[in-house]
């Protein structure tokens, strides 16, 4: 039987998607810099552990306050108990730029008839938000981003 880490769900059931976290990691890192799959491998889980680790304590944070829906707020004060609150300013300024970018999107699905993103432009949307989260996490500083190897565009267009 499998530890139930996740309610309802065993530990191997939680994972990211390995073709983005690749992606990611490979991002964060300057061009000459090679990852072993085993650290790629592990570098997924411990972000898996950490989404873990937040989301319990914000359930319990929410349920200290006797409510049933964990809202953003039990989030950064989870950071806070947690011991990453040098972290809470960054997350709620990427919760902030998340909720306008979501509320113009919703607004501009109601309130035009334009068409859906081609491919190309999602494309071009995806790596300008990659860009500007690079840039968040270099402190300003933009990273020039290097072409995915053939083994991730073989998973992104699986």
């Amino acid at each position: 039987m499998e530890p139930m880490d996740i309610v309802g769900r065993t530990k191997e059931d939680a994972s990211l998607p390995k073709a983005t976290m690749t992606k990611i990691i490979k991002e964060m890192l300057p061009p000459d810099v090679r990852v072993a799959r085993d650290t790629q491998d592990l570098l997924i889980d411990c972000c898996v552990e950490f989404i873990n680790l937040i989301s319990s304590e914000s359930n319990e944070v929410c349920n200290r306050e006797e409510r049933r829906t964990i809202a953003p707020e039990h989030v950064l004060k989870a950071l806070e108990v947690l011991g990453f609150g040098e972290y809470i300013e960054e997350v709620y300024a990427a919760y902030e730029q998340h909720r306008l970018e979501t509320v113009d999107t919703v607004r501009a699905g109601k309130c035009s008839n334009v068409a859906e993103m081609t491919e190309e432009e999602a494309l071009a949307e995806q790596q300008r938000m990659f860009a500007e989260a690079r840039a968040r996490m270099n402190g300003g500083i933009t990273v020039p981003s290097k072409q995915p190897d053939s083994e991730v565009d073989q998973n992104l267009s699986n």
